[in-house]
């Protein structure tokens, strides 16, 4: 009988996990936000709202946690929605699609069927869109311009 390797080592032969499959989505999950960036307002709330329900899709095909999959993708597309108005729930419903990655890379049905640590790498990569969500999807500007910012004691500079 055969055992089913799940986790980092399923479907490599050396079993070697290397440090660039932690670094690649975390350098990914920044690119998305600096591209996302170059969208104007309030353009940029709507196309991520899009994106986080269809990221909620993603595992539909391979149906491997039968009819949760379509349950959690309407879950989703409800996040979604409230994402229109709201960066948090975007920012939730990535970290929502994080849970959903390690489920699926633990039980061994990863996004990618042909690269078994997909799912891994998308697990490392949500939480960076999340926090950038988290942060209201500001530009990289707006971002270090806040974070520039004196302190105000009462109106006035300290």
């Amino acid at each position: 009988m055969r055992s089913r390797i799940v986790g980092p080592a399923a479907g490599r032969t050396s079993g070697e996990w290397h440090m660039l499959h932690y670094i690649a989505p975390v350098g990914i999950g920044i690119a998305y936000a600096l591209l996302m960036s170059l969208i104007r307002e309030p353009h940029r709330q709507r196309v991520n709202a899009l994106m986080i329900a269809g990221a909620g899709a993603t595992y539909l095909s391979g149906g491997g946690m039968g009819v949760w999959e379509p349950a959690f993708s309407a879950v989703l597309v409800y996040v979604a929605y409230r994402g229109l108005d709201s960066w948090t729930f975007i920012g939730i419903g990535w970290l929502l699609h994080t849970a959903w990655d390690i489920v699926h890379h633990l039980n061994g049905h990863p996004i990618l069927p042909f690269d078994h640590g997909s799912s891994l790498g998308c697990a490392i990569c949500d939480p960076v869109i999340a926090l950038w969500c988290f942060s209201g999807g500001r530009t990289p500007r707006e971002l270090f311009r806040r974070a520039k910012r004196p302190a105000t004691i009462q109106g006035q500079t300290a």
